[in-house]
């Protein structure tokens, strides 16, 4: 199973690149810990039969990867591979995007599955989710998750317009939940036409940061590099990888990737064993999105805090304007280095997203089991 699933990033990431949110890795740390969690539950049982025996840490992956069918289509010779040994999966899979294609009109009215993955709540005062609408919409994470957690109850039938039946359902939530524990996948800065942040419910024309995906980082201190990576890139992969040993160049591949792939079994073991603090809320099942993302949301603005704007300027990006610039990490005002609190953080994210999948996931499909039984 493991090697299969190999291929298959392997196949997506010879294709092309993008933003991932953690990353395949980090994604499949969330889904392991996930897993361990409700091995040998009722339902842990439930969710390999959703899936037809894929594990969580395989699928969590899958809402990114199906990003690379956009510009060949699910026609395809290449796309149709893509998980056909699980055909009823792979069928699921193509609805899904077909009746959530990718597309740059924000008022389309079939809208794409690129939306789904964040919100960009302004990071100007203390805003929650819920105090405004600039950088939410319908179709961000938080609607659905909510969504998707619906359908799992039955509350929405699975013969939905959006195509998520229930075993569609739990690949998203699997990868959500990564998603909302990323701070750059909730909040958003905002800049003015000077290019200083500004709070675009008191400033007109004010342009987001894409998450940071318009923004390029350098840290003090950091490698010299021929490109610099995105903010947003940063903490998806780099802080992620911060958490993982580092293997010499010289290794051999295979050997690479074994002893990589040991490294994090071993870090999904301990963190599955380990109760993460504060990760428990009462709230209702349905409410859990919103509350997640009000609980990034200061994560998030400590990660623009911390730096330092540089050159920003309007840029015509994917069909919207954006705030493209520099930015460099303070000097001298934090106690740690940038990148240091960053993977920290990140770890402690990582930790508390997969306990709550699996907390999540056993909330959303007990009662349903429950209910089917005599």
């Amino acid at each position: 199973m493991r090697k299969s699933f190999a291929l298959t990033c392997w196949l997506l990431l010879s294709i092309g690149s993008f933003s991932w949110a953690y990353g395949p890795e980090g994604h499949k740390i969330i889904g392991g810990i996930a897993d361990q969690r409700l091995a040998n539950t009722p339902t842990g049982a439930r969710v390999s039969q959703l899936l037809d025996g894929y594990t969580l840490e395989e699928v969590s992956i899958i809402a990114d990867t199906i990003k690379q069918w956009d510009k060949p289509g699910i026609e395809d010779p290449k796309v149709q591979k893509y998980f056909s040994s699980h055909p009823k999966i792979a069928e699921q899979l193509r609805a899904f995007w077909k009746a959530n294609p990718a597309t740059e009109d924000e008022h389309s009215a079939m809208p794409s599955h690129h939306w789904f993955h964040y919100t960009d709540v302004p990071l100007a005062g203390r805003e929650t989710y819920g105090d405004g609408k600039i950088g939410r919409s319908q179709w961000d994470i938080v609607q659905m998750m909510r969504y998707c957690i619906e359908v799992l109850e039955g509350k929405i039938p699975a013969t939905n317009e959006r195509k998520i039946t229930r075993p569609i359902a739990v690949i998203l939530l699997s990868h959500f939940v990564g998603d909302i524990h990323q701070p750059l996948h909730v909040g958003a800065e905002y800049f003015d036409d000077k290019g200083n942040p500004a709070n675009p419910d008191r400033v007109d024309g004010a342009l987001p940061d894409g998450g940071g995906n318009s923004l390029r980082i350098r840290l003090a201190g950091g490698p010299v590099r021929k490109h610099e990576p995105t903010l947003h890139g940063f903490w998806d992969t780099e802080c992620v990888l911060a958490n993982l040993p580092v293997f010499p160049e010289e290794m051999p591949k295979e050997q690479r990737q074994a002893e990589m792939d040991a490294a994090e079994t071993a870090l999904i073991n301990r963190l599955a064993k380990t109760e993460p603090k504060d990760w428990s809320s009462k709230a209702p099942v349905e409410k859990l999105p919103e509350v997640w993302a009000d609980e990034i949301l200061p994560l998030a603005r400590e990660a623009h805090r911390r730096l330092h704007y540089e050159k920003v300027r309007p840029k015509l990006e994917h069909g919207r304007m954006v705030a493209e610039g520099e930015i460099v990490e303070k000097e001298g005002e934090n106690s740690i280095p940038y990148s240091q609190w960053a993977a920290s953080t990140v770890l402690v994210e990582m930790h508390k997203a997969g306990w709550r999948l699996a907390d999540l996931l056993t909330r959303t499909l007990q009662p349903n089991e429950s209910k089917a039984k005599p």
